[in-house]
């Protein structure tokens, strides 16, 4: 059984990085979150939060030409430019998915058959006066 789907409206960045925050209180080793949003609807954002909440400084950067960022033990993905789901195999990527830390990944649509059903996901969309922010 999924978990139920919850939106709510986000005002500013820092709103989105608050969010990233209290979202992080939850998060336990193994965690996986999938985190969905065109560009500049605040992914990046939501990771800065997100790691200021497990106590890691706020260094978080869109790893877009990297694919992956590594903050002690969270792994932030961005696989925006991943062609087809087997590289991330290919690159070892998948290792990192129960590596004992916490697993972000950005543009998770490149690697469907890899996301486990216990992912919490995330959908950010840009509206100009804010972002919404759908969980599940």
């Amino acid at each position: 059984m999924g978990r139920e789907r919850v939106t709510q409206f986000l005002a500013s960045s820092e709103e989105t990085v608050r969010f990233g925050e209290r979202f992080a209180s939850r998060l336990v080793a193994n965690d996986i979150i999938a985190l969905r949003g065109d560009l500049g609807a605040g992914k990046t954002t939501f990771v800065q939060g997100l790691l200021r909440g497990l106590g890691i400084p706020d260094v978080a950067q869109s790893p877009t030409f990297t694919y992956l960022q590594v903050y002690n033990h969270v792994y932030h993905f961005d696989l925006y430019r991943l062609k087809e789901e087997h590289e991330f195999v290919l690159l070892g990527f998948e290792e990192f998915l129960d590596a004992g830390g916490i697993v972000v990944i950005e543009w998770p649509e490149k690697i469907p058959s890899l996301i486990p059903p216990k992912t919490y996901r995330i959908q950010l969309e840009y509206l100009g006066t804010g972002r919404t922010v759908t969980q599940w």
